[in-house]
């Protein structure tokens, strides 16, 4: 069995990921966004997820399956309109 390996707090420092958000989002910086980051998606099996209005913070972490199911989700509208 392979283990994936750990991330360390420096590996999330948000600054050395690369993020991106929907092109949905205003550019104005009052959109209630997300912005996810795939860098570890194929080393360690994890999306990252930050707040777009509070950049420097820790992000949320998540399995790859979960966001997946998760963005599925959103697209088929299973959580209603905003």
């Amino acid at each position: 069995m392979s283990t994936v390996p750990r991330l360390s707090t420096s590996d999330l420092e948000p600054s050395r990921i690369a993020w991106r958000k929907s092109s949905y989002s205003d550019n104005q910086g009052q959109g209630d966004c997300i912005e996810i980051a795939e860098a570890y998606a194929a080393t360690h099996g994890v999306i990252a997820i930050r707040d777009s209005k509070n950049p420097a913070g820790r992000p949320l972490v998540v399995p790859v399956d979960a966001w997946h199911a998760f963005a599925a989700a959103a697209a088929a509208g299973e959580f209603g309109t905003v």
